[in-house]
């Protein structure tokens, strides 16, 4: 099996849906925070993601897929 790094939007959204629904107190804690804390707090949702991913997941794409999926979450 091959590795190159996965681009595709539909995937990662996929694994990103799975995370989020899986992890509904990380979700909240997230939303409930001031702006300056956000981005420490989404490297959780990034590490289980790329855990998801084996490390292949696009981490430019996945960030920006998190924080609009997370910001319109609730």
């Amino acid at each position: 099996m091959g590795g190159g790094q996965i681009s595709d939007i539909d995937a990662i959204q996929d694994m990103l849906d799975s995370v989020i629904t899986n992890n509904q107190k990380q979700v909240d804690n997230y939303q409930k925070s001031p702006s300056e804390k956000r981005p420490k707090l989404l490297g959780f949702f990034v590490g289980q993601v790329m855990k998801l991913s084996n490390g292949k997941a696009n981490p430019t794409l996945l960030n920006e897929l998190l924080i609009r999926t997370l910001d319109n979450t609730g």
